[in-house]
C-alpha cells in the first residue's frame, strides 16, 4: 500500500512540473493547458498556486537598475546619508556580498585621495571588499585597524588582514592595532587600553577621514560566537533582555532606535566606539545578508551612518520597518 501511495505521489509531482513547465517556460495560457491535461482552468489555477507554494515553481523579480537609484535617494532623505549603494538581488550570500563589494569599491576609488586615514572594521563583507577584483587608482593612504584581531580561524575577517590587502590594492600603507579584539573582562581591557601602541594606533583610527566597517546582526550563530567572542546565551539575553538588534564595527550594540545598549558584552572590545565614529568624517557601512535589515535600521538610526551600502531587498525592507516603527 506504501508503495503503491508513493507511486501516486511521483505521478502527481511530475504532472505539477509539467503543468508549471507549460505554463511558466512555454508560455502556454491556463485554457490550453487546460485542453492538454483534460482539467478545469479552475484546477490548473490551483495546481499552479500549489506548484508555487510548494517550491516547485520559484518567482524571482529582477529589478532594473533604475529602481535601485530611486531607493538610494529615498534612503538619503529619509536618513540623512551622503551616498547610498544598492546592489541588486543576487541568488545567495556570497554573490550578494561580491555585488556590494564592488559597488563600495568603486565608491572608494572615486572618493580616497592621497594621505588620507581609513579606519577599518572586520568582518565578511569589509574583506570582500579587500578581495574584490577591480581596477583601481593607486592612492597614498594609510589604512588603519579600528578592532582588535581575533585568532588563526579567523584570520580572514581580520581587520589586520583587510587592512594589508586594502593597501596591497590602493599601494598604500597599513598599520596593526597590537591587540585583541574580545577580552575576558573590563580590566583587561583597560590594561590594553593604556599600553603606549595601542593607544597610538587607536588615536590615528579615530581621527581617520573614512571609516569602513560592518554591522552584525544578534545571531546565536553568527562568527562571533562560533570564535568564541560571546556565548549564545549572552547574544540571546542581549537581544530579548535589552531590544538589542545589532552591533556595529564590531564594537557597540544598539536597539532598534538606535540608542547604544548597555550589555555585559560591552565593557570586553578594544577598537572604535559608536562615540568616536561620529566624529569620523565618513563611515561607510556595508552589510550585505538579507539577515541584516532591522539592524541596519538601528544603524541608520544611531546617526553614524554617512554611506550605506546594502541589497535592494534591504533597502525595501529598511524602508518598510521604518515607516512601521515610527
Amino acid at each position: 500500500m506504501s508503495s503503491l501511495n508513493n507511486e501516486n505521489n511521483h505521478a502527481e509531482n511530475d504532472q505539477l512540473t509539467e503543468i508549471a513547465i507549460a505554463y511558466y517556460q512555454e508560455g502556454a495560457t491556463q485554457e490550453e493547458i487546460s485542453q492538454r491535461f483534460g482539467m478545469s482552468r479552475a484546477k490548473i489555477g490551483r495546481l499552479l498556486r500549489r506548484a508555487r507554494d510548494e517550491g516547485v515553481v520559484e518567482i524571482t523579480v529582477k529589478y532594473h537598475p533604475v529602481f535601485s537609484e530611486k531607493l538610494e535617494q529615498q534612503l538619503i532623505e529619509r536618513f540623512n546619508l551622503k551616498r547610498a549603494l544598492i546592489a541588486l538581488d543576487q541568488p545567495d550570500d556570497e554573490s550578494q556580498r561580491q555585488q556590494v563589494a564592488s559597488l563600495v569599491s568603486g565608491y572608494l576609488a572615486a572618493t580616497l585621495s592621497d594621505d588620507m586615514v581609513v579606519a577599518v572594521g572586520q568582518g565578511r563583507n569589509i574583506a570582500s571588499i579587500a578581495n574584490h577584483v577591480g581596477v583601481v587608482p593607486h592612492r597614498n593612504c594609510r589604512f588603519v585597524c579600528g578592532i582588535g584581531g581575533t585568532h588563526r580561524s579567523g584570520n580572514a575577517i581580520n581587520a589586520d588582514h583587510i587592512c594589508r590587502q586594502l593597501a596591497k590594492k590602493y599601494d598604500g600603507i597599513s598599520e596593526t592595532l597590537y591587540a585583541p579584539a574580545y577580552v575576558e573582562d573590563i580590566i583587561v581591557k583597560e590594561a590594553f587600553m593604556k599600553n603606549g601602541t595601542v593607544k597610538e594606533t587607536l588615536d590615528r583610527a579615530r581621527r581617520a577621514d573614512v571609516a569602513l566597517v560592518g554591522v552584525g546582526d544578534m545571531n546565536e550563530n553568527s562568527h562571533m560566537v562560533k570564535l568564541g567572542w560571546f556565548t549564545p546565551q549572552e547574544i540571546v539575553e542581549a537581544r530579548i533582555r535589552k531590544g538589542v538588534v545589532g552591533d556595529i564595527a564590531g564594537y557597540d550594540f544598539f536597539d532598534s532606535q538606535g540608542k547604544q545598549a548597555d550589555t555585559m558584552m560591552s565593557d570586553r572590545v578594544i577598537g572604535l566606539t559608536m562615540d568616536e565614529l561620529r566624529h569620523i568624517p565618513t563611515v561607510v557601512v556595508t552589510a550585505a545578508e538579507n539577515s541584516k535589515a532591522l539592524a541596519l535600521l538601528g544603524a541608520l538610526r544611531s546617526g553614524v551612518v554617512d554611506v550605506l551600502a546594502t541589497s535592494v531587498s534591504n533597502a525595501l525592507t529598511i524602508l518598510n520597518l521604518d515607516q512601521q516603527m515610527k
